[in-house]
């Protein structure tokens, strides 16, 4: 049992309370102070965790946890919540996503601004924040990213890839995000998250219906067939000025790079600035016929 202290949070559906080994909402938890647990950098690892492809064809792997959803169970609460959270506010679908998942709902963040954590953190204090650490981020988010675990109720975990930039450029050449950025984003990105998520049945993605036209039919809650898990987008069918509105009202962090003419924020060597009227996501890969970096395809 892991030693995380029981997090509890008092919502529209009742007292909020996240199993510190990771596993469904406690029922009958005892009330009191909310426990907040943060911080960044690497965190150590929940039972269990790991290369869940490696563990699931090994014949040492440990047997299944008979407190975990099966993919089928999951799929069906994900079409459910789908159609009966469709025109929901962000706050309620946080809130179901919480209360259903409890220590196995995590958020993912790019650090562009800390709006989905803030969001998700007042309704599930002490929430899991996943930020993939590529070791080619501009500085401005990673002052983000501490800002985040100095000032919210969130623990931030920074999933950083198996190889240093220096160990991908010796094994892979120089410089792979100018010839092949496809496998650059699968090194630096795609590969940690599958490992981050692991031990979590739903995740909480930041993904916006106006962003880009690859993203224009995002659900608010979806089931995720590669990975097998609940994909929650709690502002899917907000716009840049719901953004702006929530920014100023609670004060959230923001990538200073927005004020210097970047729309979309990614690592520094695939990033420029957009011009005016441009896709927000124009300036990302601008060299390439690519618009994601493949965690949302």
């Amino acid at each position: 049992m892991s030693d995380r202290p029981i997090l509890t949070a008092a919502t529209g559906l009742g007292l909020i309370s996240l199993d510190p080994a990771g596993r469904r909402p406690l029922d009958g938890a005892a009330t009191g102070p909310r426990a907040v647990a943060a911080g960044s950098g690497d965190a150590p690892a929940r039972a269990g965790s790991g290369d869940a492809s490696a563990r699931a064809g090994s014949p040492d792997a440990p047997a299944a946890d008979p407190d975990r959803r099966s993919p089928d169970e999951l799929r069906s609460l994900a079409d459910r919540a789908a159609r009966d959270l469709a025109d929901a506010p962000a706050e309620r679908i946080a809130e179901w996503a919480a209360h259903t998942f409890g220590g196995r709902f995590c958020v993912t963040s790019s650090m562009a601004d800390a709006v989905l954590a803030h969001l998700v953190s007042r309704v599930a204090p002490g929430v899991d924040v996943v930020f993939l650490d590529t070791g080619l981020h501009f500085p401005e988010t990673l002052r983000v990213r501490d800002t985040v675990a100095r000032t919210l109720p969130v623990r931030v975990r920074s999933i950083r890839p198996r190889l240093t930039v220096g160990q991908q450029d010796g094994e892979y050449g120089p410089r792979l995000f100018n010839r092949a950025p496809d496998e650059c984003c699968a090194l630096r990105k795609v590969e940690p998250l599958e490992r981050a998520l692991a031990d979590y049945d739903a995740w909480a993605a930041g993904l916006r219906r106006d962003e880009s036209p690859t993203r224009a039919n995002t659900p608010v809650v979806g089931f995720d067939e590669r990975r097998r898990k609940v994909k929650v987008n709690p502002i899917a069918a907000w716009t840049q000025a719901d953004v702006d509105r929530y920014v100023s009202r609670w004060n959230v962090p923001v990538n200073e790079l927005f004020r210097q003419g970047y729309a979309s924020i990614g690592c520094w060597p695939c990033t420029r600035r957009t011009k005016a009227g441009e896709d927000p996501r124009a300036g990302r890969w601008a060299m390439f016929d690519k618009t994601e970096c493949g965690l949302h395809t």
